[in-house]
């Protein structure tokens, strides 16, 4: 590893698997602050469903990308991508190293590599593109391709739905250009990334997800969702614990189930997690109680 680098520590893994923890320790031992690529916890509103730090958290080590934004602002990956690598710039004149922490994927891909390759699409905006194809026609999908990306407009077969639908859920996806991403490259950058990820027997992962949301009913889960439901149609709130409360609210579902969901959906988002994580091999896997021997590893790749 090039010394002479700045060097970003990235740490992931599955949701409630103790990634904020080990965050705060490593930043602290090494005297620097966080960077949070948790795209949930970017809104301000919404604070007990997505699990933000606690304050003590908060107080201990500098984050950034925590409540920056409200839930009525369109935030894109692509926006992550610019604003997280300015802010690492602009860290990494006063440290040699930062903390990157959290569990979306594609967020962490971006500003680990750069999103010209293909991204992975929620299998949800296929399902909306597919249904909005069956209602307005193909008229509708091609003005969208139009409207967002004129080069590929003038490229794509315009009576090929499944082409327009390909385009578009990356587009919506990540808020680019289907054309920006047909360059077969990954971006330069100019620091050095040590990659740790978190694992545990599968079990103990469902049982800690099936722990925190008990906890975060009792911390009021409910009435946060009641306050936010004027807004339900936000994109931002079309995510676990909200959604499932939602349906409570509106009696499409009773309570004990809408809880029961949201510890199936969070269960099934830490496995598709796990799946995202697993292909890459710049992983260096741990489980969460071991700290040194994580730190230890950091130094020694530092040095």
């Amino acid at each position: 590893m090039n010394p002479k680098k700045n060097t970003l520590i990235v740490i992931t893994g599955p949701t409630a698997i103790g990634k904020t923890g080990l965050a705060v320790f490593i930043a602290k031992q090494l005297k620097t602050e966080i960077i949070s690529f948790d795209s949930r916890q970017f809104y301000k509103e919404m604070n007990i469903g997505t699990a933000v730090p606690t304050k003590d958290e908060l107080a201990e080590v500098p984050h950034h990308f925590i409540h920056n934004l409200s839930i009525h602002e369109d935030y894109t990956v692509g926006d992550f991508e610019q604003d997280a690598l300015k802010k690492l710039e602009e860290l990494f004149q006063k440290y040699d190293s930062l903390v990157m922490v959290g569990g979306s994927g594609m967020f962490e891909k971006a500003v680990t590599e750069g999103l010209d390759e293909f991204p992975n699409v929620d299998p949800k905006i296929r399902e909306e593109l597919n249904q909005e194809f069956e209602i307005f026609g193909i008229e509708k999908l091609q003005e969208e391709v139009k409207n967002s990306d004129p080069d590929y407009y003038q490229q794509v077969d315009l009576n090929n739905h499944h082409r327009l639908i390909r385009a578009l859920e990356i587009i919506r996806e990540t808020g680019k250009p289907f054309s920006s991403f047909r360059i077969n490259k990954s971006a330069e950058r100019n620091f050095n990334i040590i990659k740790i990820g978190l694992e545990l027997p599968r079990e103990e992962i469902y049982e800690r997800i099936n722990r925190r949301v008990d906890l975060m009913m009792e911390n009021g889960l409910l009435e946060e969702v009641k306050s936010l439901y004027e807004f339900k149609h936000l994109n931002s709130l079309q995510t676990v614990g909200y959604r499932e409360l939602f349906d409570y609210l509106d009696g499409k579902i009773d309570f004990d189930f809408a809880v029961s969901e949201i510890k199936k959906n969070s269960r099934r988002y830490a496995k598709r997690q796990l799946t995202w994580y697993r292909k890459d091999e710049n992983i260096h896997w741990f489980s969460p109680d071991k700290k040194d021997e994580i730190l230890n590893l950091i130094l020694n790749l530092k040095s």
